[in-house]
């Protein structure tokens, strides 16, 4: 253990998400051998989003102004709305160029053990987006984990009353991966998602 401003730094990096011990340590040295230029525009980057990062009155997700660009765009399709756990599942999606309808970001996952609740994500919100009749597919697109089985599935029996049409991602094989190496949850998905050869 080091002393002092070193061993507060390790300590404040060790807390962001996915640093452990040593990256912390690592992140902490790189840092204190870094010219001060480079350290002044890290710091002001980080002052910045935190000045000037809000998020998306309509869909949540991250912007500058009062609504992202996303929903901004009128190229975008109305009608379909994508619902993600984090901004950074949106702009995974957007990588694809597959979907051009708008999103809309739950801020998290029911997860009971960490005391998350439905109430505790925008879920209220997204009703309220449907309220008006203009959108008619909500695509569920959480994590294919426990807790983003668990948000899908209560809100595909929450919106099933409305009408609309739910569907969810497709999930499965990876590319390039082996069937040995795969468990038999994603194995299973593949099997339910096989789709008909058109040769």
């Amino acid at each position: 253990m080091y002393e002092g401003a070193i061993q507060n730094l390790i300590d404040e990096l060790g807390r962001l998400p996915g640093v452990g011990p040593k990256s912390a340590q690592r992140i902490a040295f790189h840092i204190l051998q870094t010219e001060n230029t480079d350290i002044t525009r890290l710091v002001e980057s980080i002052r910045e989003v935190k000045e000037k990062v809000i998020f998306c009155a309509t869909c949540g997700n991250v912007a500058e102004e009062e609504q992202c660009r996303i929903c901004r765009d009128p190229r975008r399709d109305p009608t379909a709305i994508c619902v993600v756990e984090e901004s950074k599942d949106v702009q995974a999606i957007e990588k694809t160029r597959e979907f051009r309808g708008k999103y809309h970001v739950l801020g998290g996952a029911i997860s009971p053990i960490e005391g998350i609740g439905p109430e505790n994500l925008r879920i209220r919100e997204l009703m309220v987006r449907l309220a008006d009749g203009v959108v008619t597919e909500v695509i569920l697109a959480t994590d294919p984990n426990l807790e983003g089985e668990a948000t899908a599935t209560y809100l595909a029996r929450l919106l099933k009353p409305i009408g609309l049409t739910v569907t969810r991602l497709a999930s499965g094989l990876p590319v390039g991966g082996d069937l040995e190496y795969a468990d038999e949850v994603t194995l299973g998905r593949a099997f339910e998602g096989r789709r008909k050869l058109d040769i």
